[in-house]
């Protein structure tokens, strides 16, 4: 059972600055007078948020006070109607105008990003990478594989391009160097290539890329299955304990930006069960919904020997759920697959198209099989002709038994089209859009040319078609902040390349709404998350700044002062 003890940490000790504990005369007066009538005396509230602006998005809009009783919200209204119900043992915090927000969401999140392997994510400049390799050079015995993270992007350097393997000969020339670059990409020195036996005459793999200079010489690049071609060395397994501490820590820095949920899009059993030991000890102080992934060759057979080990479908409460499986048929931002064929040079003379990353008679067939074993499936589809793949799987299975109202997931969605859109309805289907415009702006120009770069994403064409979607991140290709989703979405801006498809631009109300009722709707939970309705779970956050009136790009650099999940406080400012 999930623990209620209040948070220990000296984060969450470091209370408020204008937050107090009070017992209103007036409102222990009102609770003697109705006791003396006979009156029922409703029990005092745990928590009182009052004076400010509380974004309900419910019915009653923005009210000027909350209360929550245990893990519930039990009145919303004027700051008289609330305190009503403070009572000796009540916190009631004084906002002083600032506003409460039902708690953020992440649709799509992998991890915070970091770990093993050489730290880009500071890097600015193609300098600062091999410098960066080259300081873990000096460190490691000669002919030792180097690896970097994959906590960075091209987006981020002065020179808006990937480090190619002459660039990291210069670093690290007496080391094999495997550079990590997203899900979908590796970037190979070349002692790399040699210690992997690739070269000019490797054939390519199906459903990856070699990448090659415009003269034919491999440039160091391994795209989506030519990854296969490398085994990087396994990263060390920490011992139980320690994963459940890091779990923890790093749950901890999401509550520090406002989230109260994010949904797994394609983990191992092994982490779920991770997930399921923190909360057993009490430990997990944000909602997780997980989904399991998929076997990775796409064949029928792998996935009866996935379904094995799995726990069922649906299992869990609600602080961890399982929500489905997720599958993948295309690349990333470098493989997308798309009906037309990418820009030049990456065109390769109008041939190249992306990356089909599983073949089309394996994907429908499991996607059939894991609906008749009653399961939900979420599929990654980055271009336009990988939707196309997706809606064949999904009407097929739809064909079996009808999957409207199971609520089937298009992961990320890039380039949908508008012939796409009807059937996405007739089929039920949400949407799980994340902001990976905001970084990788110049590199999807070059890859798809402006126009293409300029619809990526377009949340606001998904909801006037009548397409469920919500916001997340897909960190760490993208960073995990919740404040950079909101800015990006309302604002269409990036990091370094200025606005793309203002046209797409969708208002704060909206995005904050895809961000709470539109995970709720994704995950089965409406009725009782999403807004700051009576009775729904006490799951927000309380803003520095106003949300609806602050200056942009006010969301970008957005303070949280106070997060809640369940009614008790996982972190205060």
């Amino acid at each position: 059972m999930q623990s209620t003890a209040p948070n220990t940490s000296p984060t969450a000790r470091s209370a408020l600055p204008v937050a107090r504990i009070v017992v209103g005369a007036t409102a222990l007066a009102t609770l003697m007078t109705a006791a003396a009538c006979g009156r029922p005396v409703e029990a005092p509230a745990d928590l009182i948020l009052t004076g400010g602006d509380v974004l309900t998005l419910g019915p009653r809009g923005v009210v000027e006070a909350l209360a929550v009783r245990g893990d519930r919200v039990v009145a919303a209204g004027t700051s008289q109607e609330v305190g009503r119900l403070a009572g000796p043992g009540t916190r009631v915090v004084e906002l002083a105008g600032r506003t409460v927000l039902p708690g953020l969401t992440d649709n799509h999140y992998h991890g915070i990003g970091g770990g093993p392997g050489v730290d880009l994510s500071g890097a600015r400049s193609l300098g600062d990478i091999i410098d960066g390799i080259a300081a873990a050079a000096r460190e490691t015995p000669a002919g030792e594989v180097i690896v970097t993270n994959s906590d960075w992007h091209e987006g981020q350097l002065t020179e808006q391009r990937l480090p190619y393997r002459d660039d990291l000969d210069r670093a690290a020339p007496e080391h094999p160097v495997v550079v990590v670059r997203g899900g979908h990409q590796y970037v190979l020195n070349s002692a790399a290539l040699a210690h992997w036996r690739i070269d000019e005459s490797t054939p390519e793999v199906p459903g990856g890329r070699i990448g090659r200079d415009p003269a034919g010489r491999l440039n160091g690049e391994l795209v989506d299955r030519a990854k296969d071609l490398v085994t990087v060395p396994p990263r060390p397994i920490p011992d139980p304990a320690t994963l459940l501490d890091d779990l923890a820590d790093e749950h901890a820095r999401l509550n520090a930006r406002g989230l109260t949920a994010i949904r797994y899009p394609g983990g191992s059993a092994g982490q779920y069960r991770a997930l399921e030991r923190l909360r057993e000890q009490g430990r997990l102080n944000l909602r997780v919904n997980y989904l399991l992934r998929g076997p990775r060759a796409g064949a029928v057979e792998a996935l009866s020997e996935a379904l094995a080990t799995w726990p069922a479908m649906g299992g869990g409460d609600e602080w961890l759920r399982l929500g489905g499986v997720k599958l993948g048929v295309d690349g990333g931002f470098e493989g997308g697959l798309m009906r037309d064929p990418y820009e030049e040079p990456w065109g390769e003379g109008g041939t190249f198209h992306g990356l089909q990353t599983v073949p089309t008679d394996d994907y429908i067939a499991t996607v059939r099989e894991l609906h008749r074993q009653g399961w939900r499936v979420a599929t990654h589809a980055v271009g336009d002709a990988a939707i196309d793949l997706v809606l064949a799987g999904y009407e097929a299975a739809n064909s079996d038994a009808p999957i409207a109202g199971q609520r089937w997931v298009i992961e990320h969605g890039f380039i949908p089209r508008d012939d796409q859109f009807p059937r996405m309805r007739d089929l039920g289907l949400a949407v799980t859009a994340q902001h990976h415009l905001y970084v990788a702006a110049p590199s999807l120009v070059e890859y798809w040319g402006a126009d293409r770069a300029a619809w990526t994403t377009p949340v606001r064409a998904y909801l006037d078609a009548g397409i469920p979607v919500s916001l997340g991140s897909d960190s760490p290709v993208v960073p995990w902040d919740p404040w950079s989703v909101l800015h990006h979405f309302t604002t269409r801006g990036t990091i370094s390349a200025g606005v793309h498809g203002p046209s797409q631009r969708i208002t704060r109300e909206e995005a904050l709404r895809a961000m709470t009722q539109g995970y709720a709707h994704l995950t089965f939970e409406a009725a009782d998350k999403g807004t700051l309705e009576v009775g729904r779970l006490a799951d927000l956050v309380v803003t520095s700044e106003h949300y609806l009136d602050c200056a942009d790009p006010c969301l970008e650099t957005m303070q949280v002062d106070m997060t809640v999940v369940g009614g008790r406080v996982v972190y205060e400012r």
